[in-house]
């Protein structure tokens, strides 16, 4: 199903969001473009160290933002990183907040999702011969989050919220008002995206530890005022100042290998398989 592990392994991979599609600081070593059995990723992967650690950096829409939400390649996505050796993803996310102390500028580490996309994305790489059935339980890796928290106390000024559930939508449009309003009153999620799922499937099933840093850009239209373009790109630049800061505090906490204790994503496949 993946490709063989390679000689030398990466460890540590970065999926950026929405506005960040380069890291600072990066000292880079190489870019290379990886051929998957699913097409092409969202652009080349660029291979670094950062806090003497290498690690692999894939911007999800593409450098410039030219692929949207609806038209990444997920699968590609993880399989790339998985082909380097990728055993930890740090995931970069845009989102709108669906309650007040949820505020625009803040950083939230989820740990729970509800999916509400359409079922048109590739979501699986088991579609046929070999069938698995993931727990998605507890879909983020705890010990990976804990990481991202701890190293959150570093970064000045960074609000950051330790919970909360994430809906993705199918996108590329934003909710209508009485959607948000489903998804705030009667689903009682706390955050609104367009692009976890079906990563975060998909990172179970390559049995890679995933944790997702989501930055509030706005809250939804549930607030009575319509989300903007504009809105969203003012908050997003300075979200993007605060993620630069932030990642290299990540790098430097996460150790060779998860706490087994804390973590299961790197063993998914041993109960799933039928």
């Amino acid at each position: 199903m993946f490709p063989p592990k390679p000689g030398r392994s990466i460890g540590i991979g970065v999926i950026g969001g929405s506005g960040l599609y380069e890291i600072p600081g990066l000292k880079v070593l190489e870019e290379v473009k990886i051929y998957t059995p699913y097409g092409e990723p969202s652009d080349k992967v660029i291979i670094g160290e950062l806090e003497g650690r290498r690690i692999a950096f894939l911007p999800r829409h593409g450098r410039g933002h030219r692929i949207p939400p609806h038209r990444v390649n997920y699968r590609a996505n993880i399989w790339a990183l998985k082909s380097l050796g990728v055993k930890w993803i740090i995931a970069f996310s845009a989102v709108g907040s669906l309650r007040w102390d949820y505020k625009p500028g803040d950083f939230v580490v989820p740990d729970q999702f509800i999916d509400m996309t359409k079922g048109v994305r590739p979501f699986t790489f088991f579609e046929g011969g070999v069938v698995a059935h993931v727990s998605m339980a507890d879909p983020f890796c705890e010990h990976l989050r804990r990481i991202i928290l701890e190293a959150a106390k570093s970064v000045e000024g960074l609000a950051i919220h330790d919970r909360g559930t994430y809906i993705c939508i199918e996108g590329p449009r934003f909710s209508t008002r009485a959607e948000s309003r489903v998804w705030k009153e009667v689903f009682k999620a706390d955050i609104i995206g367009m692009t976890l799922v079906p990563e975060i499937n998909l990172a179970c099933e390559a049995e890679t530890c995933y944790a997702t840093v989501a930055m509030v850009t706005d809250y939804d239209v549930w607030a009575e005022k319509p989300v903007t373009a504009e809105e969203v790109i003012k908050t997003m630049e300075e979200n993007t100042v605060k993620a630069k800061k932030l990642l290299p505090e990540i790098i430097k906490r996460i150790p060779e290998e998860p706490d087994p204790e804390m973590c299961s994503c790197c063993r998914s496949l041993e109960t799933a398989l039928m």
